[in-house]
């Protein structure tokens, strides 16, 4: 009896269960690894403590945006695909 693979990758090591919300959990990481990122160059790139907290501000308000976009899509897409006579087609 072979056993089902629901992962994303389908091998060893790293792997990730299959989820419509991958997509999303991607774009925060990337979100995630810039800002650290930008936490760190920041004191270095402006003097003003002001205007680093309005950088840090900013990219963090965007970030944030984008994610709950993306997450209203995906779920949006969701509950389309759930709904009964979604996917019949043109009669």
């Amino acid at each position: 009896m072979a056993k089902e693979n629901h992962s994303v990758t389908g091998g060893r090591g790293f792997s990730v269960a299959a989820s419509p919300l991958n997509e999303v959990k991607l774009d925060l990481a990337i979100i995630l690894v810039v800002g650290v990122l930008l936490l760190l160059v920041q004191g270095r790139v402006l003097d003003n403590l002001w205007l680093q907290l309005l950088l840090l501000s900013s990219y963090g308000l965007l970030g944030m945006l984008w994610i709950i976009v993306r997450a209203r899509r995906v779920v949006a897409r969701l509950a389309q695909d759930r709904q009964p006579g979604a996917n019949d087609g043109p009669h």
